[in-house]
Protein backbone atom coordinates (compact mmCIF):
# COMPACT_ATOMS: atom_id res chain seq x y z
CA UNK A 1 0.00 0.00 0.00
CA UNK A 2 1.36 3.43 -0.96
CA UNK A 3 0.85 6.89 0.47
CA UNK A 4 -0.94 8.87 -2.33
CA UNK A 5 1.04 12.02 -1.49
CA UNK A 6 4.66 10.90 -1.14
CA UNK A 7 4.42 7.40 -2.61
CA UNK A 8 6.02 5.75 0.42
CA UNK A 9 4.98 2.18 1.19
CA UNK A 10 2.84 2.02 4.32
CA UNK A 11 1.36 -0.76 6.43
CA UNK A 12 -2.44 -0.28 6.65
CA UNK A 13 -2.68 -1.53 10.22
CA UNK A 14 -0.42 1.24 11.55
CA UNK A 15 -0.95 4.02 8.99
CA UNK A 16 -3.12 7.13 9.24
CA UNK A 17 -6.22 6.86 7.07
CA UNK A 18 -8.96 8.87 5.38
CA UNK A 19 -12.26 7.53 4.00
CA UNK A 20 -13.53 9.05 0.73
CA UNK A 21 -16.33 7.79 -1.53
CA UNK A 22 -16.07 4.24 -0.24
CA UNK A 23 -12.28 4.23 -0.59
CA UNK A 24 -9.67 4.18 2.18
CA UNK A 25 -6.45 6.15 1.71
CA UNK A 26 -3.41 5.43 3.91
CA UNK A 27 -0.69 7.90 4.92
CA UNK A 28 2.75 7.64 6.42
CA UNK A 29 2.50 10.92 8.33
CA UNK A 30 0.11 13.61 9.50
CA UNK A 31 1.75 16.03 7.05
CA UNK A 32 0.80 13.83 4.07
CA UNK A 33 -2.68 13.34 5.42
CA UNK A 34 -3.17 17.12 5.76
CA UNK A 35 -1.86 17.74 2.23
CA UNK A 36 -4.35 15.19 0.92
CA UNK A 37 -7.25 16.82 2.76
CA UNK A 38 -6.19 20.29 1.63
CA UNK A 39 -6.04 19.17 -2.00
CA UNK A 40 -9.52 17.66 -1.78
CA UNK A 41 -10.90 20.81 -0.15
CA UNK A 42 -9.45 22.92 -2.95
CA UNK A 43 -11.59 21.17 -5.55
CA UNK A 44 -14.37 23.54 -6.53
CA UNK A 45 -17.65 22.84 -8.24
CA UNK A 46 -17.67 23.20 -11.99
CA UNK A 47 -19.77 25.74 -13.84
CA UNK A 48 -23.38 25.19 -14.94
CA UNK A 49 -23.96 22.65 -17.70
CA UNK A 50 -26.19 19.98 -19.15
CA UNK A 51 -24.88 16.42 -19.36
CA UNK A 52 -26.29 14.44 -22.29
CA UNK A 53 -25.74 10.67 -22.17
CA UNK A 54 -26.23 8.80 -25.43
CA UNK A 55 -26.97 5.16 -24.61
CA UNK A 56 -28.49 6.11 -21.26
CA UNK A 57 -30.40 2.83 -20.89
CA UNK A 58 -27.18 0.81 -20.95
CA UNK A 59 -25.11 -0.88 -18.30
CA UNK A 60 -22.35 1.73 -18.24
CA UNK A 61 -24.81 4.45 -17.23
CA UNK A 62 -26.37 2.31 -14.49
CA UNK A 63 -23.17 0.93 -13.01
CA UNK A 64 -20.64 3.75 -13.52
CA UNK A 65 -21.91 7.10 -14.79
CA UNK A 66 -24.90 7.52 -12.47
CA UNK A 67 -23.04 6.61 -9.24
CA UNK A 68 -20.17 8.89 -10.27
CA UNK A 69 -22.47 11.83 -10.95
CA UNK A 70 -24.25 11.24 -7.64
CA UNK A 71 -20.89 11.20 -5.83
CA UNK A 72 -19.94 14.51 -7.46
CA UNK A 73 -23.21 16.00 -6.23
CA UNK A 74 -22.67 14.62 -2.73
CA UNK A 75 -19.15 16.06 -2.64
CA UNK A 76 -20.38 19.48 -3.80
CA UNK A 77 -18.38 19.27 -7.04
CA UNK A 78 -21.34 19.02 -9.39
CA UNK A 79 -22.75 22.53 -9.89
CA UNK A 80 -26.14 23.48 -8.49
CA UNK A 81 -27.24 24.48 -11.99
CA UNK A 82 -27.06 21.27 -13.98
CA UNK A 83 -29.28 18.89 -15.92
CA UNK A 84 -28.91 15.29 -17.03
CA UNK A 85 -30.54 14.20 -20.28
CA UNK A 86 -30.61 10.54 -21.21
CA UNK A 87 -30.90 9.64 -24.89
CA UNK A 88 -31.89 6.08 -25.79
CA UNK A 89 -34.08 4.00 -28.09
CA UNK A 90 -36.23 2.68 -25.24
CA UNK A 91 -39.77 4.03 -25.37
CA UNK A 92 -39.65 5.31 -21.82
CA UNK A 93 -41.30 8.31 -20.26
CA UNK A 94 -39.24 10.65 -18.14
CA UNK A 95 -40.82 9.12 -15.02
CA UNK A 96 -39.87 5.59 -16.05
CA UNK A 97 -36.29 6.69 -16.81
CA UNK A 98 -35.94 8.35 -13.41
CA UNK A 99 -37.25 5.24 -11.68
CA UNK A 100 -34.78 3.07 -13.61
CA UNK A 101 -31.94 5.30 -12.44
CA UNK A 102 -33.19 5.34 -8.84
CA UNK A 103 -33.22 1.55 -8.67
CA UNK A 104 -29.79 1.38 -10.32
CA UNK A 105 -28.30 3.88 -7.87
CA UNK A 106 -29.57 1.91 -4.88
CA UNK A 107 -27.91 -1.16 -6.35
CA UNK A 108 -24.60 0.27 -7.54
CA UNK A 109 -23.95 3.35 -5.37
CA UNK A 110 -20.56 3.48 -3.67
CA UNK A 111 -21.95 5.48 -0.76
CA UNK A 112 -25.21 5.64 1.17
CA UNK A 113 -27.93 7.28 -0.93
CA UNK A 114 -29.37 10.33 0.78
CA UNK A 115 -33.09 10.63 0.09
CA UNK A 116 -33.10 14.44 0.20
CA UNK A 117 -30.14 14.70 -2.19
CA UNK A 118 -31.70 12.23 -4.60
CA UNK A 119 -34.96 14.20 -4.54
CA UNK A 120 -33.06 17.28 -5.74
CA UNK A 121 -31.02 15.20 -8.18
CA UNK A 122 -34.00 13.61 -9.91
CA UNK A 123 -35.65 16.99 -10.51
CA UNK A 124 -32.87 17.66 -13.03
CA UNK A 125 -33.10 14.37 -14.92
CA UNK A 126 -34.79 14.27 -18.34
CA UNK A 127 -35.20 11.70 -21.10
CA UNK A 128 -35.11 11.97 -24.89
CA UNK A 129 -36.44 8.91 -26.71
CA UNK A 130 -35.11 8.31 -30.19
CA UNK A 131 -32.82 6.39 -32.47
CA UNK A 132 -29.30 7.74 -32.97
CA UNK A 133 -29.68 7.53 -36.76
CA UNK A 134 -32.87 9.61 -36.94
CA UNK A 135 -32.56 13.40 -37.44
CA UNK A 136 -35.73 13.90 -35.38
CA UNK A 137 -33.87 12.68 -32.30
CA UNK A 138 -31.38 15.54 -32.52
CA UNK A 139 -34.11 18.12 -33.07
CA UNK A 140 -35.94 16.84 -29.99
CA UNK A 141 -32.67 16.97 -28.07
CA UNK A 142 -32.05 20.55 -29.18
CA UNK A 143 -35.49 21.55 -27.92
CA UNK A 144 -34.97 19.77 -24.61
CA UNK A 145 -31.59 21.42 -24.12
CA UNK A 146 -33.21 24.81 -24.64
CA UNK A 147 -35.86 23.97 -22.05
CA UNK A 148 -33.21 22.83 -19.57
CA UNK A 149 -31.23 26.01 -20.08
CA UNK A 150 -34.29 28.02 -19.01
CA UNK A 151 -35.49 25.66 -16.27
CA UNK A 152 -32.14 24.65 -14.75
CA UNK A 153 -29.94 27.62 -15.73
CA UNK A 154 -27.33 25.45 -17.47
CA UNK A 155 -25.83 28.44 -19.23
CA UNK A 156 -25.76 26.86 -22.68
CA UNK A 157 -22.86 24.57 -21.75
CA UNK A 158 -23.25 20.94 -22.77
CA UNK A 159 -21.23 17.78 -22.24
CA UNK A 160 -22.16 14.91 -24.60
CA UNK A 161 -21.17 11.48 -23.30
CA UNK A 162 -21.22 8.77 -25.98
CA UNK A 163 -21.88 5.56 -24.08
CA UNK A 164 -22.67 3.69 -27.29
CA UNK A 165 -21.22 1.11 -29.65
CA UNK A 166 -18.01 2.36 -31.31
CA UNK A 167 -19.60 2.12 -34.76
CA UNK A 168 -21.90 5.00 -33.77
CA UNK A 169 -19.25 7.48 -32.62
CA UNK A 170 -18.57 9.22 -35.92
CA UNK A 171 -22.21 9.23 -37.01
CA UNK A 172 -23.44 10.81 -33.76
CA UNK A 173 -20.66 13.42 -33.92
CA UNK A 174 -21.69 14.35 -37.46
CA UNK A 175 -25.34 14.61 -36.46
CA UNK A 176 -24.48 16.81 -33.48
CA UNK A 177 -22.55 19.08 -35.83
CA UNK A 178 -25.20 19.16 -38.56
CA UNK A 179 -27.92 20.09 -36.05
CA UNK A 180 -25.85 22.85 -34.48
CA UNK A 181 -25.53 21.08 -31.14
CA UNK A 182 -21.75 21.46 -30.82
CA UNK A 183 -21.62 25.10 -31.85
CA UNK A 184 -19.87 27.23 -29.23
CA UNK A 185 -19.98 30.93 -28.44
CA UNK A 186 -17.49 33.06 -26.49
CA UNK A 187 -19.65 32.47 -23.42
CA UNK A 188 -20.49 28.76 -23.83
CA UNK A 189 -18.73 25.46 -24.40
CA UNK A 190 -19.64 22.09 -25.90
CA UNK A 191 -17.64 18.89 -25.31
CA UNK A 192 -17.94 15.27 -26.49
CA UNK A 193 -16.61 12.30 -24.52
CA UNK A 194 -15.86 9.13 -26.48
CA UNK A 195 -16.17 6.11 -24.18
CA UNK A 196 -15.08 2.64 -25.34
CA UNK A 197 -12.13 1.37 -27.37
CA UNK A 198 -10.94 4.17 -29.65
CA UNK A 199 -10.47 1.96 -32.69
CA UNK A 200 -9.15 -1.60 -32.70
CA UNK A 201 -5.76 -0.77 -34.20
CA UNK A 202 -3.72 2.24 -35.32
CA UNK A 203 -5.38 2.50 -38.72
CA UNK A 204 -8.95 2.40 -37.34
CA UNK A 205 -8.03 4.89 -34.59
CA UNK A 206 -6.71 7.30 -37.21
CA UNK A 207 -9.84 6.83 -39.30
CA UNK A 208 -12.04 7.63 -36.31
CA UNK A 209 -9.92 10.67 -35.45
CA UNK A 210 -10.34 11.95 -39.01
CA UNK A 211 -14.12 11.46 -38.89
CA UNK A 212 -14.43 13.23 -35.53
CA UNK A 213 -12.19 16.08 -36.68
CA UNK A 214 -14.56 16.79 -39.55
CA UNK A 215 -17.37 17.47 -37.06
CA UNK A 216 -15.58 18.75 -33.94
CA UNK A 217 -12.61 20.86 -32.90
CA UNK A 218 -9.90 18.85 -31.21
CA UNK A 219 -10.39 20.83 -27.98
CA UNK A 220 -13.97 19.54 -27.87
CA UNK A 221 -13.02 15.86 -27.93
CA UNK A 222 -12.23 13.80 -24.83
CA UNK A 223 -11.19 10.18 -25.36
CA UNK A 224 -11.65 7.61 -22.61
CA UNK A 225 -10.36 4.15 -23.45
CA UNK A 226 -11.04 1.97 -20.45
CA UNK A 227 -9.10 -0.93 -21.96
CA UNK A 228 -5.88 1.03 -22.27
CA UNK A 229 -6.60 2.55 -18.87
CA UNK A 230 -6.71 -0.78 -17.03
CA UNK A 231 -3.73 -1.93 -15.00
CA UNK A 232 -1.64 -4.66 -16.57
CA UNK A 233 -1.97 -8.17 -15.16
Amino acid sequence: MNDPICGMTVEPECALRVERNGQTFYFCSEDCRRKFLSARAAVRSSGPCAIVIFGASGDLTRRKLLPSLYNLAAEGILPDDFAIIGVARREWSREVFIEQLRVALLQFATRKVDAALWAKFEERIHFCHGSFDEPETYEKLKTLLGECEVQHHTGGNVLFYLSVQPVSFAFIARQLNEHGLVMETPATWRRVIIEKPFGHDLASARELTSALSSALHERQIYRVDHYLGKETA
